[in-house]
């Protein structure tokens, strides 16, 4: 049996209560499509806002989502749900393209330049002073808008009073889509792609009559931000910009921060909240998405929770969200492993003061007999193949597709695998479980996965958690050291965050592979790992049976209005190739077609991705990614393609990439790239 330790101080659980909103008579509105800002440099960007009718005789506070996701065909569909109803409340919602992105000019740099950061406060400072603002004005937004509202309020313009930071990270090396761990995500290609096409695409035609002149502009000037990314393979100073853990005194703005366990930015929530006083965070089971429109459900009321940091913040009205619970998660009940869930059983928990750092562990030994509660001796060697990580699903699930981590019995058989004996009783695992490792590696270049799992009374294997370690940044991401073959060492590993209940009777296990693909890049060898000892402390809570918060329920403005051209769809296929033994994972993200039945554009978008490997050979892995997005609107039909291909060997990354745009199917842009970029202990 696996003991828990000792908890014998009393739980006091929060008074449950459900919240109420105050029912103030709902104010017309008006949208403006495209509101020019000017900014000091000549550039014009473009917003979206929407308003109450009466703010230029009642000023009302800001609330402003800043992002190169496009208003106009990107984020429509989420804008339409959310700015209405805000506005209709009291507040001028402002929905502003960044610079080079939709419908405003100029080019984007970078990924979270300095640039972007500066425009915000140039806007924020400009939406300020318009007449119908009272001079306080909040920032919303989820990953992109999330990252920059954080790195925003870190420059602290003064009418930035608030945020609310969904999805989102306060370490962009140690937990974005580039690496994890020190090790190479295969998402930096991905999502490098992804705005490859994004921000090569042209503004509406209906909106700019200079659109062909911007669109070359962009398509000209566009970075193939993969190459830009892999030139930085340590946690220097590209990194540390943008990185709030830096220093989190500068930020002044009062921060609520949401995160999702089925997100990919897992850690940031708790780690707020830990950080910054008056900081709320809540964590719901959802993938990347807002929570009042999230799956897997519950949902819950966010607009509602919303409303209530707005006025309080922003209008200095009580609402008494200083006296929520610091922190709320959703603790998921132990579940059978599936890739896709529309609901997740559970409960909300509520912790008054701080995250998860004042909760106890139990401590866990990784030994020849499996996990147990004391320790013993421990010669396990560790060599997966190459293609050991089948089951991780993609690093961040958002397109609603078949894309959380399934059964991991076939990874499970390609590791070093540890369980424990059958739980006397329900275990609560709340927060982050640190796995310490004593090991040796017969080469200087290797990387270890680790994920903890919840072994069903069949065999079944749910992945609880995870996490993954480039050995040469055992002790730094700074300044990275290769291993010394033979010698041995000990390493600290922090899984990512979560809340997840192991029902009595079933077992925990430990899984520990030196290969993770495709969710990393793989050593530049093969690699043998040698385990001496090893332990895992899980940190565990007691709890109530049922809720201990209730939210409201999740309600919305009315949904985006537009005729379906072509349905969405989305695949996961797994190939192998039965002659050469080449293994591949297929991905093919049709978005569909849609018109906007209120101002005309068509557009639609298909993402189509290939990750291959040979088990025996790390230096087979290939990437392979590619974009086609349209746009149509009387009589005129624009296309961009955009492909990128990465390969490696021992020594150097390998980089090709090809940009096209199309006007009416004629060819009027093309760009080819070619890059190596040397590896660097990676």
């Amino acid at each position: 049996m696996v003991s828990k330790p000792q908890l014998t101080k009393k739980v006091d659980l929060p008074t449950l209560r459900v919240m109420k909103m105050t029912q103030n008579a709902l104010r017309e509105i008006t949208e403006d499509p495209d509101l020019g800002i000017t900014l000091s440099d000549g550039c014009r960007l473009s917003a979206r806002i929407w308003r109450p009718d009466d703010s230029d005789d009642d000023p009302v506070p800001v609330i402003l989502e800043y992002l190169p996701y496009r208003k106009r065909d990107g984020t429509t569909a989420r804008d339409a749900l959310t700015h209405p109803w805000f506005a209709q409340r009291g507040y001028a919602c402002v929905r502003v393209d960044m610079r080079g992105n939709g419908d405003s000019h100029g080019v984007m740099e970078d990924e979270y330049a300095p640039q972007e950061q500066a425009d915000a406060v140039e806007v924020i400072n400009w939406l300020a002073a318009q007449p119908w603002c009272n001079g306080n004005v909040g920032m919303m937004g989820i990953s992109w808008g999330g990252f920059n509202g954080l790195q925003v309020a870190a420059l602290a313009p003064d009418p930035l009073k608030a945020i609310i930071t969904l999805c989102s990270t306060v370490d962009r090396f140690a937990d974005d889509i580039h690496f994890k761990g020190g090790c190479l995500l295969n998402e930096n290609l991905g999502w490098g792609a992804t705005m490859w096409s994004y921000s090569s695409r042209a503004p509406d035609p209906a909106l700019r009559d200079d659109w062909r002149k911007m669109w070359l502009q962009r398509l000209e000037a566009e970075p193939f931000l993969p190459s830009v990314w892999l030139r930085h393979q340590r946690r220097d100073a590209y990194w540390q910009h943008g990185s709030v853990i830096e220093d989190y005194s500068v930020i002044k703005a009062k921060v609520l921060a949401i995160g999702g366990w089925g997100d990919a930015y897992k850690n940031a929530v708790p780690q707020l909240v830990e950080a910054l006083p008056d900081a709320k965070g809540i964590v719901g089971p959802w993938v990347h998405k807002y929570p009042h429109f999230a799956i897997p459900e519950p949902r819950i009321g966010f607009l509602q929770e919303a409303l209530r940091w707005w006025d309080r913040w922003l209008k200095d009205e009580d609402t008494g969200v200083e006296k929520d619970p610091d922190y709320r998660a959703y603790l998921m009940d132990g579940v059978r492993p599936a890739t896709w869930y529309l609901e997740r059983p559970g409960r909300w928990i509520a912790e008054k003061s701080g995250a998860t750092s004042h909760l106890e562990n139990a401590t866990l030994h990784l030994t020849d007999a499996g996990l147990t509660d004391a320790t013993g001796p421990l010669t396990q060697p560790v060599s997966s193949p190459a293609h050991c990580g089948a089951g991780s699903g993609e690093y961040c699930a958002i397109w609603l597709g078949p894309e959380l981590p399934g059964d991991q019995r076939s990874d499970d058989a390609l590791s070093a695998t540890f369980d424990s004996a059958p739980l006397g009783k329900d275990m609560d695992i709340v927060g982050a479980p640190q796995i310490t490792l004593t090991l040796e590696s017969d080469q200087p270049q290797a990387q270890i996965a680790v994920r903890l799992n919840h072994i069903h009374p069949d065999g079944a294997a749910t992945r609880i958690t995870y996490g993954v370690l480039n050995l040469s940044h055992r002790a730094s991401a700074a300044d990275p050291a290769p291993m010394i073959p033979g010698k041995t060492e000990k390493v600290v590993l922090a899984l990512d965050h979560i809340a997840y209940r192991v029902p009595k009777g079933h077992r925990l296990r430990v899984s520990i592979s030196d290969a993770y693909w495709p969710l990393v890049w793989p050593s530049p060898v093969k690699t043998n790992l040698l385990l001496s000892a090893g332990s895992i402390a899980l940190p565990q809570r007691l709890t109530s049976g049922g809720h201990e918060h209730v939210f409201e329920p999740p309600t919305a403005a009315d949904p985006w209005n537009t005729e379906e051209i072509r349905p969405e769809n989305h695949i996961r296929r797994q190939e192998t190739d039965m002659v050469t033994g080449r293994v591949d994972l297929v991905i093919e993200d049709d978005f569909g077609k849609l018109r906007d039945k209120d101002h005309g554009l068509v557009h639609g978008s298909v993402a189509r991705e290939r990750w291959s490997i040979h088990p025996d050979d790390p230096n087979s892995a290939t990437g392979s990614c590619a974009w086609t997005d349209e746009i149509e609107r009387d009589g005129i039909r624009l296309r961009t393609q955009a492909n990128c291909d990465m390969k490696s060997d021992a020594t150097h990354f390998h980089l090709t990439a090809r940009l096209e745009a199309y006007e009416n199917d004629k060819l009027v842009y093309e760009r080819d790239i070619t890059d190596s970029i040397p590896r660097d202990h990676m």
